[in-house]
């Protein structure tokens, strides 16, 4: 007897409107448009400019606007969405709310991926009927591998927050967590590929140094990060194991690994983001 491969499930989500669509927007507008997800009512992007707006203009199941030719763009763009994703530069929120406030329709779930921005300034600014999420994805997004970080408002339901889950499931994985974690997330998961793309930069500088040209020290590195992810990923193990299985007693790389404890690199990551934290929360202080 033979057995069918079963259908992927498809994933189905209300209209989402996405206010500013940026990079990172732009990168959870792909995953919507995957196979297997379904967006019951389509698309809507507002950019400022329109060569911005250009860049989804004509693709099926959406519909992109300009505010630079139309002073009314978010407004028109959130009429009917049940998702409102805000993604514009965390400056300009408080005056997008008090725009789109009054158009914005009872059980609206309003997604904010602005960074530093409270869910009590969107609650404050936004009609009670309207529920906030707070979200923070990262850049792998583009890729499908995001961590995104979501926190629930003080009114919004198991069933928003589930929303806003699959929507943010369709680019990686999600940690729901209290919003009193997500700035600390923010210095992990958000600001980590910047602290993995400076690992990768310095360690092809010094492949080079070891006399290696420039494409074999990017072969060397990129190669090196990227096995030794996928091998983390697939095994099972946690990284220390894998670590130790590498690190033959009196071997070079026991050798290479003691410098690095030398450097106390554990205390330097917890500099690191501690610095990253503190800035986060001068933003959210409007410093």
């Amino acid at each position: 007897m033979s057995i069918e491969a079963s259908e992927p499930a498809t994933v189905t989500l209300p209209a989402i409107a996405f206010l500013g669509a940026g990079a990172m927007a732009g990168a959870v507008i792909s995953g919507l448009r995957r196979p297997g997800v379904v967006v019951d009512g389509g698309i809507r992007t507002t950019n400022r400019t329109a060569g911005k707006a250009a860049t989804f203009a004509g693709v099926d199941g959406i519909t992109a606007y300009a505010t630079e030719s139309d002073a009314a763009a978010n407004r028109r763009a959130v009429v009917g969405a049940k998702l409102v994703v805000v993604a514009v530069k965390p400056a300009m929120v408080p005056d997008l709310l008090r725009e789109i406030a009054g158009v914005l329709e009872p059980g609206t779930v309003v997604v904010s991926v602005a960074a530093g921005v409270t869910v009590a300034t969107f609650e404050e600014l936004l009609p009670a009927s309207v529920s906030v999420i707070r979200s923070m994805p990262n850049t792998p997004a583009v890729v499908g591998r995001a961590v995104t970080g979501v926190s629930a408002g003080t009114r919004s339901s198991d069933e928003d927050l589930a929303l806003a889950v699959t929507m943010f499931e369709t680019v990686g994985e999600v940690l729901v967590v209290p919003e009193s974690q997500l700035d600390a997330l923010s210095t992990i998961s958000g600001s980590g590929p910047a602290y993995v793309f400076y690992l990768i930069e310095q360690f092809t500088a010094t492949a080079i140094g070891k006399g290696f040209t420039p494409e074999q020290a990017a072969l060397m590195v990129q190669g090196t990060f990227r096995g030794a992810s996928e091998l983390l990923a697939t095994s099972g193990e946690d990284p220390a194991e894998l670590r130790r299985r590498v690190t033959s007693p009196k071997g070079t790389t026991e050798r290479a690994v003691a410098v690095l404890e030398e450097a106390a690199l554990e205390q330097i990551f917890d500099r690191a983001t501690d610095a990253a934290l503190a800035r986060a929360r001068e933003m959210a202080a409007g410093a």
